[in-house]
């Protein structure tokens, strides 16, 4: 493998693998929520039980992102990937044959244990893979994946779960994630780039990083379902509180590393830290628009599932339509003005669909879900590339880990955010609560647009520094 990228033949073969590992770990966060009352059922469980099926899935990817991001680092992309993608397929094992709850939910840590093995390195081996000159179309693809993949997950699991159980989903799992394992053994690179001198990985921070993102993410799980009615639950505001006590000191700790666990290196570059705050603002918006589409769609305007699953599909489908487009136009238009535009559009598609027409017809719905997808594939590849090429190369792993986590904490962000809308105003009563989380998500993509928009003049202060 030469400095700029594989050649062709064995390029095309890593691409197949990064593009079907990241399909399969992205897939699995959305796949098994149709699968829940199923599961609780045969497991002898409650509703709220089951949800930790899922729950413990995102804690293990956003909890081990980056300490496996910076063990990619040390080690090699290609070991942290396969690793995580053989303790996927193991985890799938388990979780097909459980017994009970407490095994699946465990398995299911695994297997998020697994996926953030492959998505931590995932696009450092798209940097690898791709020459320089076609790096912008990698990463287009790539995050055209991880869109469709996103929203392709609930219509896969209604397949399977139409004409067999729940314990046919960790098949697939198991399945698809031992031929991508082969297939990445025989065609993934090694690391070229060494990594940067005094890196290590302190048990402590790891254990940091670990009880931050959990003690946030169950505390703000906790407070969008329980919230509402003007209180809040005082278990859910003190685990909020204790994990923003713990990150701060976590990330007090990592300033003085050479490399931190959390990159606050990488986060002091101005172009890398607007790119971050824009790809969490769009991902929240777009989590947002997604928990809320199903209501205004079923329960507002009265339509079937199937025409309402079709009406949805215009997002994902107008993603794969621009995501090539905006990958050639990487290195012709800048990225900063390319993201504004598609969150403006975006912006627009969203606060369209708050002012619906009482009745509108099937076709004003499809063009307005059209230009939400439009507008977000006009953005993300542009951004993916900046937060990727902005760090050298020997902090590709941290690149790496901190889009994936933009991505989940977004996700994350605007799932509680619509479940606390929907616990003052319910959907089954009332439109508003409806609209107000579309409105709230049209905002969230502006405020994405002006982070990416601002750097264009945080490049340009850059490179005037630089002549200086």
């Amino acid at each position: 493998m030469s400095d700029d990228g594989l050649p062709a033949p064995q390029r095309r073969r890593a691409v197949l693998v990064i593009l079907l590992g990241i399909a399969v770990s992205v897939l699995d966060g959305t796949i098994m929520n149709l699968a829940l009352p199923s599961i609780a059922r045969d497991l002898q469980a409650s509703a709220a039980q089951s949800v930790w099926v899922v729950n413990a899935y995102q804690i293990a990817i956003l909890a081990l992102l980056l300490p496996l991001a910076s063990l990619g680092d040390l080690l090699g992309y290609r070991r942290v990937y396969l690793g995580g993608m053989a303790l996927f397929v193991l985890a799938s094992a388990v979780a097909m044959l459980a017994p009970n709850l407490g095994t699946l939910t465990g398995a299911r840590a695994l297997q998020g244990l697994g996926a953030a093995g492959i998505m931590s390195v995932n696009a450092a081996l798209v940097r690898r893979v791709y020459p320089r000159a076609l790096l912008g179309r990698g990463i287009a693809l790539n995050s055209m994946v991880v869109a469709t993949a996103a929203v392709a997950g609930p219509a896969l699991a209604a397949v399977v779960l139409s004409v067999a159980s729940w314990r046919w989903l960790f098949t697939l799992n198991l399945l698809l994630g031992a031929l991508v394992f082969w297939l990445g053994w025989r065609a993934l690179p090694a690391n070229t780039a060494a990594a940067t001198a005094g890196t290590r990985i302190a048990p402590m921070d790891v254990l940091l990083n670990v009880l931050t993102f959990s003690l946030v993410f169950i505390g703000a799980d906790r407070l969008g379902v329980r919230g509402g009615g003007g209180e809040l639950p005082p278990d859910a505001v003190l685990m909020l509180l204790a994990g923003l006590a713990v990150g701060f000191f976590y990330i007090r700790r990592q300033r003085t590393r050479v490399a931190p666990l959390f990159p606050v290196d990488l986060l002091q570059l101005p172009v890398f830290a607007l790119s971050m705050g824009a790809s969490v603002g769009a991902f929240c918006a777009q989590m947002l628009a997604y928990v809320a589409l199903p209501f205004l769609l079923l329960e507002a305007l009265g339509l079937t599932p199937l025409k309402a699953g079709l009406l949805i599909a215009a997002w994902p489908l107008a993603i794969m339509v621009v995501a090539p487009l905006a990958g050639r136009l990487i290195d012709r238009v800048p990225a900063g003005l390319l993201g504004g535009l598609g969150m403006l559009l975006l912006a627009a598609g969203l606060a369209l669909l708050a002012a619906l027409p009482e009745r509108p017809a099937d076709i004003e719905l499809a063009w307005r879900l059209a230009l939400c997808g439009l507008g977000f594939g006009l953005f993300q590849s542009p951004n993916n590339h900046t937060i990727l090429t902005t760090p050298p190369p020997q902090r590709s792993g941290a690149a790496s880990g901190m889009l994936g986590t933009a991505r989940l904490t977004g996700q994350t962000l605007g799932a509680v955010l619509a479940a606390l809308l929907f616990s003052l105003w319910t959907p089954h009563e009332s439109q508003f609560g409806t609209d107000l989380a579309l409105a709230l998500s049209a905002l969230f993509a502006l405020a994405s647009g002006v982070c990416s928009v601002l750097r264009v003049l945080a490049t340009a202060r850059t490179e005037r520094s630089g002549r200086d």
